[in-house]
Formats: structure tokens, C-alpha cells, sequence
């Protein structure tokens, strides 16, 4: 075993298992931080990718200003424990189907083709990762679908304004 292999395998162990935290801790403020640890850990395989800016921007925003802003969110709705609920009986059935079916397309995606992914890895462009090239790329092939999404963040925004102040003005 590689020194590469041994820190991803400890990585993802770190990751799969700070994400089984999060879905299973009842109290919302743990999940979120075990949030934060998993896009740390995520950050940090995208430093062994050598993709120094992509994991800078992954703990300064994801991290940082999202996790900043779920943690205000749970504090400002008082949702720091959650409640169990009866589950509806056919919800069980339907996940392990469909993680099943997740499983497979991973599997066609790893080994179903005339290549593996571990080759296609490795053919990987000299300025991966750099600033240049996410910046190249994003503005290059994905102009209209990055413009959705900040249109989409603004009429979330909106939303969160326009509801905050419906409840501000039932309350007096």
C-alpha cells in the first residue's frame, strides 16, 4: 500500500463516518458541525487531487458561509433537537431500492466501460484545479447553468426575506 492509498482510505473512513453522524445525532447543532468536519475532510482529498483552490473554496464556503448561515438558522427556528416521527411504512422499501440502484450506477461507472476511472484520472490536465482553469471552465461551458444558480440563490433569498417578514407582521 501506497502512503496515497493509506491517507485516502483513512480520509474516507473519516468522511463516511462523520456523515453517518450527521443523519443519525438528534440534535441539529451536532449534525452541523459533523458537517463541517465532512466538508473539511473533503477539502482536504481535494489538496491530495492538488486542487489547492477548489479545496480553499470548499471550507470558505461551504465550511464557512453556509454552515455559518444553517447554524443561524437552526438557533433562529429553535430547532436544536429533533423531534422522532413515525416513519410512513413504505419509506424503508424505497431507500434500499434506490440505494441499491445508486450502487449500480456506481458500479457501471467504475467498471462498465472500455476504461476505468483510475485512468481517467490520471490523464488529468497539467493546471487542474487552478484558479485559471475552474475560472476558464465555469465561464467557458457552464455560463448559463452558474447564471441559474445565482438567480436561484437571489429568489431564495428573497423567499427567506419575504417569509421572515409574514411572521414578523402575524406576530404583532
Amino acid at each position: 500500500m501506497t502512503t496515497d492509498l493509506i491517507i485516502f482510505l483513512g480520509l474516507g473512513f473519516v468522511a463516511l463516518a462523520t456523515a453517518i453522524s450527521m443523519l443519525a445525532s438528534r440534535n441539529a447543532i451536532y449534525s452541523a458541525l459533523f458537517l463541517v468536519m465532512n466538508f473539511i475532510t473533503v477539502a482536504v482529498l481535494y489538496l491530495l487531487l492538488n486542487a489547492a483552490f477548489i479545496a480553499l473554496v470548499q471550507v470558505t464556503v461551504y465550511a464557512g458561509a453556509i454552515m455559518v448561515l444553517f447554524l443561524f438558522v437552526i438557533m433562529l427556528l429553535g430547532a436544536e433537537h429533533v423531534e422522532a416521527s413515525p416513519g410512513l411504512p413504505w419509506q424503508g422499501p424505497v431507500a434500499v431500492l434506490l440505494g441499491l440502484i445508486l450502487a449500480g450506477e456506481f458500479g457501471l461507472l467504475l467498471f462498465g466501460r472500455e476504461g476505468t476511472l483510475a485512468q481517467d484520472l490520471q490523464t488529468a490536465v497539467e493546471g487542474f484545479g487552478s484558479p485559471a482553469s475552474v475560472g476558464l471552465e465555469l465561464f467557458r461551458n457552464y455560463l448559463i447553468p452558474f447564471e441559474i444558480t445565482s438567480v436561484l440563490l437571489l429568489v431564495a433569498m428573497v423567499g427567506a426575506i419575504v417569509l421572515t417578514r409574514r411572521e414578523r407582521k402575524e406576530s404583532r
